[in-house]
């Protein structure tokens, strides 16, 4: 394999993906160029454009489609899928041959990711992806689009950071890594995107940062993209003269962003019309609300006309009309997604029926504000003299969604608030630009760090990780045994680390299938590997259960093996979990990939 020639920094977002790079002969960490690269894509049939953003999406064309060559892109005549925005474009058209959010997918509790059954919407008989399979698609374009444009440096060859929501469990970071392989990557690692934030604003202010930041300091990163929220808490600590960031504490993963908004938007104008859309002209309002969005949310009062294509195969005449005016965008943004609200604010959860469409698990409440005030509130521990919440003394924006002026002062003024009212001064804002591209300059930056030393954000696990077990106990008819949950790694466990033993034996069976139950928390700081928690918490999150048959190795089927649980994080970023006998150099290896199992 060639010697790598660049940093890659790879953004594989729920609705966009950025690439960014850096060159490897410029051997300076503190005064490093990041480039953007601009990823030729379809946006309609024969027409090809290069653009900053790729949108995150799949279209499975008809064979009529690929035969008319119309698709063809300059390294496949006839792809099997389209990437990009005509994917967007056409499966607006055709929902039943759209496969989105493939990224969200790989992290659904209940859903194979490897099974194919995207789109929901398809038939039986149509075709249909795996979220996998998805996911690898997108990256596959990326890396063609590399290829096609430096052909003597391949994308296969250099060195790559991937970046993935740092709420992500170890199955779904896994997952991530396999798509990565799928398409020839062989020296890369997984970053979670807040931090990748991070790196871009250490990376665009140099030496700088420190007149910014000081050791002590709580930074608060916000990240609202089209999809996904994200919150991340950063402490700045001293070591010996050097400022060395930690991330403490990570948020849930919450489906919610800036696509919410354009199709709250959308409903409003559509109960005003007096009729029911259809499938495409909803979606022709939606992206019609975005650009109305982006055009009224900051600036002066006035309106936007929207135009909407009727049904009748006339087209002049049937043509719908409606205005949206920037107060009302305004007062559907803010008030919607981002109220003021109090300290002891909480997300709101809505009754639900016992029956539902299958679907991605969305957020209930949109209110952004309400998941940061919980969030601020549930990692009040992580820092001494926190009362009901962490206030940060310092935040960072990114996502598309903080291109908005207005959005940024509503969070800002909103974080003055609630430090108001715990007596503590108001976070600072630290300077960010192009928030829809830095988490991968970020990521390219921090393949450049890996590489020549600079700022390293210090991470470890974000999440405590815990093994379920059942208690030994005569049988009681009707009373099933105790489940009680042991913590096999805790949170802040390094890339890198020796192994973790845990400091009790257990009975592993082998050569016969057995069922395995983890769970995660993300507040649990005080736990070690070891604690061992009976009951098992409401805390706790259960990441559900999977069968496996560990390989007997020359015992009998069934023998219970007295074992050590020991966990560790490879070079990717990825927990890993083995059971090692009491003698000899064998070891089980642990799946953790619980939805890759599910039944």
């Amino acid at each position: 394999m060639s010697t790598p020639r660049f940093t890659l920094g790879l953004d594989l977002g729920t609705t966009h993906t950025a690439l960014a790079f850096t060159r490897l002969d410029e051997r300076r960490p503190d005064d490093v160029e990041v480039y953007g690269f601009s990823i030729p894509q379809l946006v309609a049939p024969g027409e090809l454009e290069e653009r900053p953003l790729l949108a995150s999406a799949l279209y499975l064309p008809l064979p009529d489609e690929r035969a008319a060559g119309l698709l063809a892109l300059p390294w496949d005549a006839s792809p099997e899928v389209v990437v990009g925005r005509y994917a967007e474009v056409s499966g607006a058209l055709a929902p039943t041959r759209l496969v989105a959010s493939a990224k969200s997918w790989l992290s659904h509790p209940e859903q194979d990711p490897r099974a194919r059954f995207l789109p929901l919407e398809a038939a039986e008989g149509e075709p249909k992806r795996s979220p996998l399979e998805a996911a690898t698609a997108v990256l596959a374009h990326v890396r063609d689009a590399w290829n096609e444009a430096f052909p003597a440096a391949p994308f296969e060859a250099q060195e790559l950071t991937i970046t993935v929501p740092a709420s992500f469990d170890p199955a779904a970071r896994e997952l991530t890594a396999e798509a990565a392989r799928a398409v020839g990557a062989r020296d890369f690692a997984l970053l979670e995107e807040p931090q990748a934030a991070l790196y871009a604003y250490l990376v665009d202010q140099g030496p700088r940062f420190r007149e910014h930041l000081a050791a002590g300091d709580v930074l608060l990163i916000v990240d609202v993209g089209g999809g996904t929220t994200d919150f991340s808490l950063v402490v700045l600590e001293d070591h010996d003269g050097v400022l060395v960031p930690a991330r403490i504490a990570v948020g849930d993963h919450i489906l919610l962003g800036g696509d919410n908004v354009d199709l709250a938007l959308a409903a409003q104008v559509e109960a005003g019309l007096g009729q029911p859309l259809d499938a495409a002209q909803r979606r022709s309002l939606v992206l019609g609300c975005r650009r109305a969005k982006e055009a009224l949310l900051d600036g002066p009062d006035g309106s936007a006309e929207l135009a909407i294509a009727g049904r009748s195969s006339r087209l002049v005449g049937s043509t719908l009309r409606a205005r949206l005016e920037a107060d009302a965008v305004r007062a559907t943004v803010l008030d919607g997604f981002f109220p003021e609200v109090p300290l002891d604010a909480r997300p709101l959860r809505r009754p639900r029926l016992g029956l539902r469409t299958l679907g991605l698990p969305y957020a209930d409440d949109a209110a952004i504000t309400r998941h940061l005030a919980a969030f601020l509130a549930r990692h009040r521990d992580a820092r001494p003299g926190a009362r009901r919440m962490l206030l940060p003394t310092a935040v960072l924006f990114n996502g598309g969604v903080f291109q908005s002026a207005t959005l940024r002062a509503r969070v800002e003024a909103q974080l003055a608030a609630w430090a108001a009212a715990e007596g503590v001064p108001a976070p600072r804002t630290l300077p960010g630009a192009l928030l829809d591209q830095a988490v991968a300059r970020g990521a390219a930056y921090h393949a450049f760090v890996r590489r020549h030393g600079g700022v390293r954000i210090r991470g470890g696990l974000a999440k405590s990780f815990y093994v379920g077990l059942e208690s030994s106990r005569p049988a009681i008819p009707g009373v099933p045994p105790e489940l009680a949950a042991l913590c096999v790694a805790a949170q802040g466990l390094e890339e890198g680390s020796p192994p973790s033993p845990v400091p009790m034996e257990l009975g592993l069976v082998v050569g016969e299938p057995v069922r395995f139950r983890f769970f995660a928390a993300s507040a649990r700081r005080q736990d070690t590997v070891g604690t061992l928690l009976e009951p098992v918490p409401d805390e706790l999150v259960d990441l559900g259960e999977i069968e496996s048959t560990l390989p007997a190795e020359g015992r009998r089927e069934g023998d219970v093996v007295a074992v050590r649980l020991e966990a560790s994080v490879d070079e990717l970023g990825t927990l890993e979990l083995f059971a090692r006998p009491r003698s000899g150099e064998s070891r089980w290896r642990v799946a953790l990939d619980v939805r890759s199992h599910a039944r």
